[in-house]
């Protein structure tokens, strides 16, 4: 409760009032929660009180985490080295990317909580350097993430190293079939959450589309970004080539930017989100991917350089602004051979997108083919 208090909280979120009581009791939960809604603390503080309340600790590891992404794990470990700052609870991270001597040594000192990616979990346990057989409570975070990026083998040979009598807690921002599949397969009578109803988009965020040539794209954005007058912004590009192609230009432009994708070393990655939280960089290009791991309250622009190919994608990107009550910007660039994929967003979150009234837009877009509505 210090710690909580530390933290200024004083009203549980939708998700923290929901989960935390199951938790507690030792139920296993399947939760439906988008990333932004606190479901971070609704799943470590519970499982820190009850580490705390089984005595002192065992040196061995009684809780893993698994997570899809670096960022994401870095940032899971952060807050519970801030909500336990006052047990006696140790914890480690594991991820890929970097060198894993450093994470040998954490591992020796006999943490009670892991957090980590599957990549490299598995690498360790292959190497018999760490042990699950003592865990007694598994989370899994952002499970539909893991199954896009390919992890569902990875997590269920994790999974098959467990006891068998042990709490599972598996959070999703969507539940669709795979996540069911995998649910039903190590969740045992489990409580079921549902936070936000499926796929909605914030009513803080003023979303808009513009119709424009492919080959237009890159001026307009920087008109987009001059008519915005430096405010922190987030450019989503399909690829990892064109996320690096267009944080080059918008250098070149004068933009002070940078990219994260899944090909840039973790110290690249970790050095382009701490430029950007501190206001140095003002301008984030990223993959879908890369970005789930990004937590920057402040976002006030997000840019769909290119539309996702999976409609859920566009929800998960127009969440990263309008946080916590702000309000939020986010415009959609639509080229010819994108209108499908538009359609499929609007019936996603059941309305249209009103066209961008940017004013110094207006000469790049009116010189487009594709001015009309879809």
């Amino acid at each position: 409760m210090r710690a909580v208090l530390d933290e200024g909280y004083t009203k549980p979120s939708p998700v923290q009032a929901e989960v935390v009581p199951l938790v507690l009791t030792g139920r296993d939960v399947l939760a439906m929660a988008q990333t932004g809604t606190g479901k971070t603390a609704a799943f470590v503080l519970p499982i820190l009180q009850r580490l705390a309340a089984e005595g002192p600790p065992s040196r061995r590891i009684r809780a893993l985490i698994l997570t899809p992404t670096r960022e994401l794990a870095a940032q899971i470990a952060e807050r519970v080295s801030v909500y336990g700052r006052y047990l006696s609870l140790r914890h480690a991270l594991v991820y890929g990317g970097v060198s894993q001597r450093g994470q040998e040594i954490a591992l020796r000192a006999a943490p009670d909580i892991l957090v980590a990616t599957p990549g490299r979990l598995l690498d360790l346990m292959q190497q018999r350097i760490v042990g699950l057989d003592a865990v007694t409570h598994f989370v899994l975070d952002e499970a539909d993430r893991m199954l896009d990026m390919g992890f569902v083998h990875d997590v269920r040979r994790i999974g098959a190293a467990l006891q068998s009598k042990r709490q599972t807690l598996l959070f999703s921002a969507t539940i669709a079939g795979g996540i069911e599949s995998l649910a039903q397969s190590m969740l045992v009578n489990a409580a079921r959450v549902s936070i936000t109803p499926t796929m909605t988009t914030a009513e803080t965020v003023e979303q808009s589309v513009v119709f424009v040539s492919r080959a237009d794209k890159p001026a307009l954005l920087e008109r987009v970004l001059r008519e915005g007058a430096a405010v922190r912004t987030l450019v989503f590009t399909r690829t990892k080539h064109g996320a690096n192609r267009l944080s080059e230009r918008l250098e070149r432009a004068g933009f002070r930017s940078a990219a994260i994708h899944g090909n840039k070393t973790q110290g690249a990655r970790e050095r382009a989100l701490e430029s950007f939280r501190r206001g140095t960089t003002l301008v984030l290009v990223a993959t879908d991917v890369a970005a789930r791991g990004i937590d920057v309250d402040d976002i006030s622009l997000v840019v769909n350089f290119d539309l996702p190919n999976v409609a859920e994608s566009y929800v998960h990107r127009v969440g990263r602004t309008g946080r916590a009550g702000a309000s939020g910007r986010a415009i959609s660039f639509c080229d010819r051979d994108e209108q499908s994929l538009l359609r499929d967003v609007e019936r996603l979150i059941r309305r249209r997108l009103p066209p961008w009234q940017g004013e110094k837009a207006a000469a790049v877009v009116s010189s487009s083919p594709q001015t009309q509505s879809v």
